[in-house]
């Protein structure tokens, strides 16, 4: 949002209305995430997840095929989700309606960067609820290798914007 105030203009950070999505246009995500053990250990035990693979490295060690811990999949859609609301959602969302075509094709490890990536791919006003739209997104997240480490598609209520306050002409 821009507003004039003497001779100063203002923009606040927000996100995208429902007009402004582009369907089939990517909008990368930046800066990146990196990951760090600490991350990993708080978010594994905060969700009760006490899967040795994320918590013990010894087992993990002895465990095939990659013999180390990684990183809980469920921080990296998180993170992956994350990364993209500054630039597209931030106070404009009503509500995420769901996720479907969730994959993790490669790990994150500890001191791994997750870099982000979102593109459009469907938005129509809603039926049902006057001044919202809904917007399918498909995120896509990367490491530091260029490797894609996480894919969804997310559907969001997005608000339309707002009837902008007429100022009199000067």
């Amino acid at each position: 949002m821009t507003s004039d105030t003497g001779s100063t203009k203002r923009i606040t950070q927000r996100g995208l209305w429902f007009e402004e999505f582009e369907v089939g246009t990517t909008y990368e995500h930046r800066p990146g995430r990196t990951v760090t053990e600490a991350d990993n250990v708080l978010f594994t035990t905060l969700t009760m997840n006490t899967q040795p693979l994320h918590l013990d490295a010894a087992e993990s060690e002895q465990t095939a095929p990659f013999h180390e811990r990684l990183v809980n999949s469920m921080f990296t859609l998180s993170t992956l989700v994350g990364l993209s609301v500054a630039q597209l959602t931030q106070g404009t969302i009503v509500a995420n309606l769901g996720f479907t075509d969730i994959a993790f094709p490669a790990p994150v490890r500890h001191g791994d960067t997750i870099y982000a990536e979102t593109l459009v791919v469907d938005k129509r006003l809603s039926s049902s609820r006057p001044g919202e739209g809904v917007v399918t997104l498909a995120h896509t997240a990367r490491n530091q290798r260029g490797e894609v480490v996480a894919t969804a598609t997310r559907t969001t209520l997005v608000r339309v914007r707002p009837d902008e306050p007429r100022q009199d002409p000067a």
